[in-house]
């Protein structure tokens, strides 16, 4: 019986798909191992790829020499050093276009959520306010308002097409010009000012680290929503506090933050202008298992020599 080859895997994702996983590879898991030097230690010699949700170090890359694939779990790949990777001769894969259409109906849920106050209102009911005090307070509309996008990726035009579909005018900020029937703003924070709705879906990374920021925030302004599907760090988090506990800024819908999963008090306590969620956007049964499943065909093929099907480098 030929033996199954053996992979490392930093951290969990979806178990069903990690259930198949096994079936095909001999898996070390690196997230519960008490002694995790041991553990490498102990497949220096024989593993042969690496994958996980999370992090991935050039150090933990010399620890495995003989790994010729990282597989990704996620769009976002800004924890995994790829430069190190390259320079090591190690092929990278991430998870795209499965989750696509699942982040952004979720970005458009997050929208419709914070502008319609639905968690807000769900409260109002439940805690007998409405026989109390009688109809709650009005909220925004969404159809019809202008919406600017940063970030016109695979994610990004998905979400552009949905708000097509609620009559918004749609404009877009990226580094360079798309061919889409969008209005392109060259200014983030330029594009901020002339809309009613923020959304950002840009990766993480140095780059785009704090590229929301107070000036942003402002120009959006006091009836202004930002919703962020993208990654925390995208956000500089203590103005968006100043900002939405000095009604500089309107509202916020959240799926992301900088410190995961500790969310700032600050935050938790706004519960009449902000929207949390624990970073759910591409959480179904459907992708969760389509992404599990990608990773792990990239993996055969990187191990195997072949193209991996979605290369990072």
């Amino acid at each position: 019986m030929t033996s199954k080859p053996d992979i490392v895997v930093v951290s969990p994702w979806y178990s069903a798909a990690m259930d198949e996983l096994e079936q095909a590879f001999t898996v070390h898991k690196l997230w519960l191992s008490k002694d995790k030097d041991a553990l490498l230690a102990s497949v220096r010699d024989t593993c042969v790829g690496i994958a996980g949700s999370s992090w991935c170090t050039a150090e933990l890359m010399d620890a495995l020499p003989n790994a010729t694939v990282i597989a990704h779990h996620g769009v976002g790949y800004d924890g995994v050093d790829v430069a190190a990777a390259t320079e090591r001769g190690i092929k990278v894969s991430n998870t795209p276009d499965v989750l696509s259409d699942e982040v952004a109906d979720f970005a458009i849920a997050l929208m419709l959520a914070t502008c319609r106050r639905i968690p807000q209102a769900d409260r109002y009911v439940r805690e007998g306010r409405w026989e109390r005090e009688g109809d709650m307070p009005f909220t925004q509309r969404v159809w019809g308002r202008k919406v600017g996008i940063l970030g016109l990726g695979r994610i990004g035009q998905e979400i552009a097409a949905r708000c097509a579909a609620f009559k918004m005018d749609i404009r877009y900020h990226t580094r360079s010009r798309r061919d889409v029937p969008y209005a392109y703003s060259s200014s983030l924070a330029e594009m901020a000012k002339e809309v009613d709705i923020l959304i950002a879906i840009v990766p993480g990374g140095t780059a785009t680290k704090h590229l929301i920021n107070r000036e942003v925030l402002d120009a959006l302004g006091p009836t202004g929503v930002l919703i962020n599907v993208a990654r925390g760090s995208v956000v500089d988090e203590d103005a968006l506090i100043a900002a939405l506990q000095d009604g500089r800024l309107g509202a916020a819908g959240l799926d992301v933050f900088a410190d995961e999963p500790r969310v700032p008090q600050a935050l938790k306590d706004m519960t009449e202008q902000v929207v949390l969620q624990p970073h759910q956007a591409s959480a179904t049964h459907d992708t969760r298992l389509a992404m599990g499943r990608l990773v792990m065909e990239n993996l055969k093929a990187g191990i195997a020599g072949k193209p991996l099907l979605t290369p990072v480098n």
